[in-house]
């Protein structure tokens, strides 16, 4: 069952808008380093969230994640050597550590952006981001699970 995520976009006031730049947040050195344009673009933040703010999630979503696969690290030597499917000439293991990491970062910005936008209208944005939220922890956490050959579901007989 294939899930869609409607994420919001986020609009504040013009002048206040800072314009994207290239930068990369390097990793550990075993996981892939992150492009934070790669991330505006997956996951449509525009230029009003700031690379101050974006860099900060990002950073933190990639400590999440590589918390949650450091059983790879330990069984390989290098992220490369990890067994992996090639969709669209990309290995999918790249594709899902970007999936989680973005998703992770998206989820830290919009529980915040409460905080950022206190009008009526910044209230009415933050209830429509509280779905988005939980889609979007699922969604990396689907991935974590996809990446570690485990099942999304988890039940148990009360």
């Amino acid at each position: 069952m294939s899930h869609v995520i409607n994420i919001p976009k986020v609009v504040v006031d013009k002048n206040q808008v800072s314009s994207p730049t290239q930068s990369t947040i390097s990793n550990n050195g075993f996981f892939p380093d992150i492009e934070l344009i790669d991330v505006r673009h997956a996951m449509r933040a525009d230029g009003t969230v700031t690379d101050e703010r974006l860099t900060f999630a990002v950073i933190e979503a990639m400590a999440t994640v590589n918390a949650e696969l450091h059983t790879l690290q330990m069984e390989y030597a290098t992220f490369d050597d990890i067994p992996s499917d090639h969709i669209n000439g990309e290995n999918l293991m790249i594709t899902r550590y970007k999936r989680a990491v973005f998703c992770f970062a998206m989820a830290n910005l919009y529980e915040r952006y409460r905080s950022f936008d206190s009008t009526k209208e910044g209230a009415e944005k933050a209830e429509q981001f509280e779905n988005s939220v939980d889609d979007l922890r699922r969604d990396g956490r689907f991935a974590i699970r996809d990446m570690l050959k485990r099942k999304r579901w988890t039940s148990e007989l009360i």
